[in-house]
C-alpha cells in the first residue's frame, strides 16, 4: 500500500500561510512555498505592497498551484523585515471591528490585514474607506 504524503488537509489556510512564513524567516530561508487560495494570494499582494516581502510568483507542480514568496531581509546579519506575525481571527473565534475601532499595530508601525466587504486590505486602507470587517492578522 502506497501513501501520498503530499495530501495534507488544512482547515485554516491563513494560519498555515502565516506559520510557513514565520518558520521560514526564523531559519532565514530566501523562498517559501505556499498552496494557492484566493485569500493567500490577496495576503501576498498586501505583503508585497507594504514591503514585507520582495516578490511572489505563481507556479504549478504536479497539478497543484503554489505561491513562491521571496522573503525580505535587511543588513549583513540578514534580519527579517517581518519581526512578528500574529493571527487574530481564528475559525473558532472570529474577531470583527467597525470603522471607528480599527486596530493600531505598534502605534501604526505595523499593519493589520483585514477582510472587508470591499476585499482584503490593510487597516489604513479600511480607515481611508471608512469600513470595518474581520481582523485576520497583525504584522510588524
Amino acid at each position: 500500500m502506497r501513501f501520498n504524503k503530499e495530501i495534507i488537509v488544512v482547515t485554516d489556510t491563513i494560519s498555515d500561510m502565516l506559520t510557513r512564513i514565520r518558520n521560514a524567516t526564523m531559519v532565514k530561508h530566501q523562498i517559501v512555498q505556499i498552496p494557492v487560495t484566493k485569500m493567500s494570494l490577496a495576503i501576498a499582494t498586501i505583503l508585497k505592497e507594504e514591503g514585507f516581502i520582495e516578490d511572489f510568483e505563481n507556479y504549478q507542480e504536479d497539478k497543484q498551484n503554489y505561491l513562491l514568496l521571496s522573503l525580505k531581509y535587511k543588513g549583513k546579519s540578514r534580519n527579517s523585515v517581518i519581526s512578528k506575525i500574529k493571527r487574530v481571527s481564528k475559525p473558532g473565534l472570529r474577531v470583527y471591528t467597525n470603522s471607528k475601532e480599527l486596530p493600531k499595530v505598534l502605534d501604526n508601525l505595523g499593519i493589520a490585514i483585514m477582510s472587508t466587504p470591499k476585499g482584503v486590505m490593510t487597516n489604513f486602507k479600511a480607515k481611508e474607506l471608512g469600513i470595518g470587517g474581520e481582523v485576520l492578522c497583525y504584522i510588524w
